[in-house]
């Protein structure tokens, strides 16, 4: 299969779902003409194959363009969102919190909106305390929403796929570390991930690693170098945490007996709590020892590229968790 980085694959979705569905619309600011394709080159292209009504350069107000998407929604159109940054996304919950993902609720159950809003999330490349933070505990906390993490090019694909074909808002989080830094085997064509369904990444019988985004490369890399010490690592993606993929995670810690769950939040208040409260309340019985958590400090992100490294949750930190379980 040919391999691609994550960044072709999201541009890639794009093209596809736009020329499958001419409902289908994309806006945000750059996107077009900017920077030729958005900061990142997600969109480069977009512009040219489906013209201005479709691929929309947008005023510099994250809070118009999600209500807009709530509006064109609401009348038949699937709008595309992308904010340049996630941390943008804190300009827009207003929309997002009380009008898309309530919208729902309000028609009576029969109406949703098919919002996807994209972001650039996570730290990793010096973009400093106001442009690389990880919100998605914030997002899993609303309901009516679905929060998407991929963290391969394959899952980047499918995933997008799905979630602009979803029928409800999605908050889709695409790690910016990633997008060129990443490549891996994507199937040409159209194929789909469904939206709450998570994958064992590495199959392992010592204990699992409970991990999404771009830890699930450094989760691997501490799996590589504890199976020199003859530790079996399994690690879990559930590539969605809003809905979580309960099943695929209890099935995993069962087996194992054993859980470390890694994200680049800060560990107090992080998504990863969550994880946690479910071992503790549906699989207890399996656990031999306590659930460790590996997160960002508790402290803005740095701008330096050295105390970003030392704020993100390091392979060494993972390893040093797991050595500690491994112990007990």
């Amino acid at each position: 299969m040919r391999e691609i980085t994550y960044l072709d694959a999201i541009n890639e979705a794009l093209t596809e779902e736009l020329a499958r569905d001419e409902k289908v619309f994309i806006m945000g600011e750059d996107i077009g003409m900017g920077y030729g394709g958005g900061i990142f080159g997600t969109t480069k292209g977009l512009l040219d194959k489906f013209g201005p009504e479709r691929v929309i350069d947008t005023p510099i107000s994250e809070s118009a363009i999600a209500g807009c998407a709530v509006g064109a929604a609401l009348v038949g159109y699937r709008p595309i969102i992308e904010f340049m940054f996630s941390d943008f996304l804190t300009i827009a919950m207003d929309q997002i919190v009380n009008l898309a993902a309530k919208m729902r609720w309000c028609q009576g159950g029969d109406t949703g909106v098919p919002i996807v809003y994209r972001a650039a999330y996570g730290g990793g490349v010096g973009a400093a305390l106001q442009h690389s933070q990880a919100f998605e505990a914030w997002f899993a906390h609303v309901p009516g929403l679905k929060v998407v993490l991929p963290s391969t090019p394959a899952d980047a694909k499918g995933l997008l796929k799905a979630a602009i074909r979803d029928d409800d808002p999605v908050i889709f989080l695409e790690h910016k570390f990633l997008y060129r830094q990443l490549k891996g085997p994507v199937p040409e064509g159209d194929f789909v991930v469904p939206i709450g369904k998570g994958e064992v990444k590495r199959e392992g019988k010592d204990i699992t690693i409970i991990v999404y985004s771009a830890m699930v490369q450094r989760a691997l890399e501490a799996a590589n170098v504890l199976e020199k010490e003859k530790v079996s690592v399994e690690v879990v993606d559930p590539r969605t945490i809003l809905p979580l993929d309960e099943d695929i995670i209890l099935r995993s810690v069962e087996k194992t007996g054993k859980a470390v769950i890694v994200h680049e939040a800060p560990t107090f208040g992080g998504f990863g709590g969550e994880i946690a409260a479910l071992l503790a309340d549906k699989g207890f019985d399996y656990l031999d020892g306590p659930v460790k958590r590996v997160g960002g400090l508790f402290c803005p992100i740095p701008f330096s590229l050295t105390m970003e490294q030392l704020y993100l949750p390091s392979v060494n930190r993972i390893i040093q968790a797991i050595r500690e379980l491994i112990e007990i």
